[in-house]
């Protein structure tokens, strides 16, 4: 259920990528700051974060709820599993009927052993320019999910890549693109690439807002407001997927308050319109994540 207020569609409360990345940077688990950040947002009318971090991410939902509580957040949850190099072992093993149905259980009684149910599936992800064959049992087990418990389902595309793919794969199987959002497709830096799934009825985000290390900010403006003569203003979400301790304004990043603060002024100055960001924070998420 989303509140009424601004919605962060695409975040991490904590996340632990660091046996990967071998950086304890992608261990985010600064729960105080993380706390003060998040009542900086609800300061500035944030009252919902959809926290994308699955059970190969070393979720910890408690961690989570507590965040929720402290700072008056509504913090939905989610059930599902990442992009290849970062699956556990039991995916190999599990049938595609085994992984569905932890889904489903994840949703409907709560995630690993409390009673915190999972309001979204993903973010189930791609690698660069493919789908593994773990990849697609998973994608195949969140549609079998979807189609069980009418839960929506969001995705990482490494780089903004495979996002037509994904697509193509969620109409084969039947999937209801109305309750699917394409993650990351900011990335791509094409605007003509990102048209083409909103023609298919599918929602995109851009959630990296802030990495200019990956695209300029004025890019994604840009490509903002072509989507918006477009006239798909209703299809469209913002987030900023921070997972590493220097994004946080503690350490000297951007913090999360960046996409109010600095990302919204430029985008309106820059000829989006209020109406757009409007939709994007506040009634799209609504929609997409309550109907």
């Amino acid at each position: 259920m989303i509140l009424e207020g601004i919605t962060y569609m695409h975040e991490h409360t904590t996340i632990d990528l660091s046996r990967l990345k071998k950086s304890d940077d992608t261990n985010l688990n600064c729960f105080d700051e993380t706390v003060s950040e998040y009542k900086n947002l609800y300061d500035k009318g944030v009252r919902n974060i959809v926290d994308v971090t699955n059970l190969d991410m070393r979720r910890n939902p408690l961690y989570v709820q507590k965040v929720a509580e402290q700072t008056g957040i509504n913090i939905i949850q989610a059930t599902g599993f990442y992009q290849d190099k970062f699956l556990p072992s039991f995916v190999t093993e599990a049938s595609i009927d085994q992984l569905s149905s932890l889904m489903i259980k994840e949703i409907e009684e709560g995630i690993a052993e409390t009673t915190i149910k999972a309001g979204i599936i993903g973010e189930i992800g791609t690698s660069k320019d493919r789908m593994t064959d773990r990849e697609r049992k998973i994608f195949t087990a969140a549609i079998i999910a979807q189609q069980q418990t009418k839960i929506p389902i969001t995705t990482h595309t490494t780089l903004g890549t495979y996002g037509h793919e994904q697509v193509a794969f969620f109409k084969e199987q039947q999937a209801d693109l109305s309750k699917i959002v394409i993650g990351h497709v900011d990335l791509s830096g094409s605007t003509d690439y990102i048209l083409k799934m909103l023609d298919e009825g599918v929602y995109v985000e851009f959630d990296t807002i802030g990495k200019e290390n990956y695209q300029p900010d004025l890019l994604r403006i840009e490509m903002l407001k072509e989507i918006e003569k477009r006239g798909y203003q209703d299809k469209v979400f913002l987030s900023m997927d921070i997972t590493r301790k220097s994004n946080l304004s503690y350490q000297g990043g951007i913090g999360y308050s960046y996409l109010l603060d600095t990302f919204v002024p430029m985008a309106l100055e820059n000829g989006v319109s209020q109406t757009f960001i409007d939709r994007m924070l506040r009634i799209n998420p609504k929609k997409f994540m309550d109907d």
